[in-house]
């Protein structure tokens, strides 16, 4: 369950600056990881024999977007105030 605050959330300028920072890191590490997934799989379809190679950078890329994804609502809510119970 997410509590968020009882009071209105206000932002400094800075810490504005600093999540709008954060989410700007999230999008483009989280592109690079799904271009790695593309460029992967363009391979395996132009050279089949590289999908072993390639089955390791296809797997761990889920995860890196996931473990993006966790750490910009970690900060977010941190900023804002919303807890999770």
């Amino acid at each position: 369950m997410i509590t968020a605050p009882n009071q209105p959330a206000a932002l400094t300028s800075a810490q504005v600056e600093e999540l709008n920072k954060q989410l700007t890191t999230m999008r483009h590490n989280i592109n690079n990881y799904l271009s790695l997934m593309m460029a992967a799989v363009e391979l395996v379809r132009r050279k089949p024999e590289a999908a072993e190679r390639m089955a390791s950078t296809l797997t761990d890329q889920p995860l890196k977007v996931t473990e993006a994804m966790k750490k910009f609502t970690g900060e977010f809510e941190a900023t804002l105030g919303i807890q999770r119970g």
